[in-house]
């Protein structure tokens, strides 16, 4: 077991040590910030030291002192190396991100085999090794919080995504396995909670492996990546079993799935159609599978995710209001 001394209080946000694999772009790049703007310590795991550096310099100008551990997640040993440099600084850690993960488009025959295995390899070994590496210590400390990224895709598959949405299913049958195994070892203070992004405007679409002949989109409606960065803080302060981040419309599909799955299923795909519409010559591509992608880090895919929500609450806003005001016009017929 790596040793970390010392006793971890309940976790607030404001000083906490909270670690976020795959913090060099999109969601794990989000929540690194949205945590140093609120007084945390982050530390940052990725592959790229240098856009990690370029994370680390962001959250300093918000007054946060982050850590930086490069580390490829599918290395068991340079993950405990990460728990080690985290303690060694910090002397605790109290909450964990597991973010890192890659994906790729394609009938899962047209798939090579090596891509099938790499995506699992990241999202679900990688998830594994963060857990086993840093729940010793959160039982030791008596307290901590470990947030694994599923997905909406973990809760419905859609067809040319398989092994990324194999990969999400897992994710959430392991947070099942840990939180019932953790109540079992009387670990009552640690928590493990599972975070499900709808479709969100990250990176991850141009770093996807591809060989539909298809330029990858996020199917509507899209969120922006602060909305998933806002409810992995939200687990992380109050853990849940699940939380899905993706608005009323991301519950709304998981609920259908329940009581409809046959349909959920065939508009999962209607939706997946829509996402690879456009045509792309391109070629077959590994994408960032193996090796980090060459473009700079960000935090949004280009999708216009913030302006999309932003048109919706508009949209939602004048509809509340429309009907407030013919409310009123019938009330007010009616009391002539």
């Amino acid at each position: 077991m790596n040793g970390c001394p010392g006793y971890a209080n309940p976790m607030e946000i404001e000083g906490a040590v909270v670690v976020v694999t795959g913090a060099s772009s999109g969601i794990g790049r989000a929540t690194a910030l949205a945590l140093a703007e609120r007084g945390a310590r982050p530390v940052l795991v990725a592959r790229r030291v240098g856009e990690l550096d370029a994370v680390a310099a962001q959250c300093g100008q918000r007054g946060a002192a982050a850590l930086v551990v490069p580390a490829d997640v599918t290395d068991p040993a340079a993950v405990d190396r990460v728990v080690e440099r985290a303690c060694e600084r910090f002397g605790r850690i109290d909450g964990w991100v597991n973010s890192a993960a890659v994906t790729g488009f394609a009938p899962l025959l047209d798939m090579p085999l090596d891509q099938i295995e790499r995506i699992m390899a990241v999202n679900v070994m990688g998830t594994v090794h963060g857990a086993r590496a840093v729940l010793p210590v959160m039982i030791e400390q008596g307290s901590g919080v470990l947030v694994n990224l599923s997905s909406l895709l973990g809760v419905v598959a859609p067809p040319l995504a398989g092994a990324y949405a194999m990969s999400k299913f897992a994710v959430r049958g392991l947070g099942v396995t840990l939180r019932e195994e953790l109540r079992m070892a009387g670990a009552r203070g640690v928590r493990v909670a599972t975070v499900l992004p709808a479709a969100i405007d990250t990176p991850i679409y141009a770093a996807a492996a591809n060989h539909t002949g298809r330029r990858p989109h996020p199917p509507p409606p899209v969120y922006s990546v602060d909305r998933a960065a806002r409810t992995v803080l939200k687990a992380l302060r109050r853990p849940r079993t699940e939380l899905i981040a993706g608005g009323l419309l991301g519950r709304a599909f998981a609920l259908q799935h329940a009581v409809t799955p046959r349909l959920a299923e065939r508009m999962m795909a209607l939706d997946m159609r829509f996402a690879l519409r456009r045509p792309d010559d391109a070629g077959a591509t590994a994408g960032a599978l193996f090796e980090p992608a060459a473009a700079p880090g960000a935090v949004d895919g280009g999708f216009g995710g913030l302006a999309k929500e932003r048109m919706r609450r508009a949209a939602a806003t004048a509809a509340v209001g429309g009907a407030l005001a013919a409310a009123e016009v019938v009330r007010r017929r009616r009391a002539a």
